[in-house]
Formats: C-alpha cells, sequence, structure tokens
C-alpha cells in the first residue's frame, strides 16, 4: 500500500516538476491510498497554478480525471491524538500529520516530495517512496 500526498501527486502532474513515476509505483503497490483531503490540496494546488499562468484550466480538468482514474482509496478515519501528537513531535502541519498517520497506521509506504514530512516519517520509521 502507498500513501501519496499531495506534494507527490502534484509533482506527477505539473509539466515543470521531476515527479513521482506513478507508472512504477503502480507496479510496486497494489492500493493507493490518501486522506479526503487530498482532493481539496490538488484542487488548491492546479487552482493557483491557473491564476499564476502556469497551467491552463484545461490542463486542470485533465488532470482531476486522471486522478480520478488511478482509485485512490480515501481514508476518513484519522486518529486526532495521533495527528496531534506527530504534529507537535516533529512540527509538521495538522495536514501532512494526517499523512504520516495513515501511512503509520496502515504500516504503508509513503510518497512525498515535502522535505519535513519526510524527516518526520524517517523519524517515525515510515518508508518513503
Amino acid at each position: 500500500m502507498l500513501v501519496l500526498d499531495a506534494s507527490a501527486l502534484a509533482s506527477w502532474l505539473m509539466p515543470d516538476e521531476s515527479g513521482v513515476d506513478l507508472v512504477d509505483l503502480a507496479a510496486q503497490h497494489e492500493i493507493f491510498t490518501a486522506p479526503c483531503l487530498i482532493w481539496a490540496e490538488i484542487r488548491n494546488i492546479l487552482v493557483v497554478s491557473e491564476r499564476r499562468g502556469w497551467i491552463a484550466s484545461g490542463v486542470s480538468d485533465q488532470a482531476l480525471e486522471a486522478i480520478g482514474r488511478l482509485g485512490i482509496v480515501l481514508d476518513t478515519d484519522p486518529s486526532n491524538t495521533v495527528v496531534m501528537a506527530l504534529a507537535r513531535t516533529h512540527g509538521l502541519t495538522a495536514y501532512d500529520a494526517v499523512y504520516l498517520e495513515l501511512a503509520l497506521r496502515q504500516r504503508a509506504v509513503l510518497a512525498t516530495h515535502d522535505a519535513a514530512l519526510k524527516r518526520a516519517a524517517s523519524a517515525e520509521g515510515v518508508a518513503l517512496a
């Protein structure tokens, strides 16, 4: 199982990013999972990219369709206690702590481009993609 965070997913989508290879990751992991908040985060990344002129609105629409086809299993049940403890311990945003909590709870690999989340995952013994 692979937990995808919004930064990893955005790096795959954005034309100027050196992103994760989702084809390779799909060969290694049968299931992609993420907290429900990934949809809000990725939509925000896309709309901000449109506003800055980095991508056209049609690209955003195509990206959202492509993400939908990935079959990401959405998680809706993070532990409040664990999320808060991870955020406090590692100085993470609550958003990032939710991804880490999911990876810990599912004993999953985490795909992220966020440096602070990578450090926290390593400290917690979570494998990184």
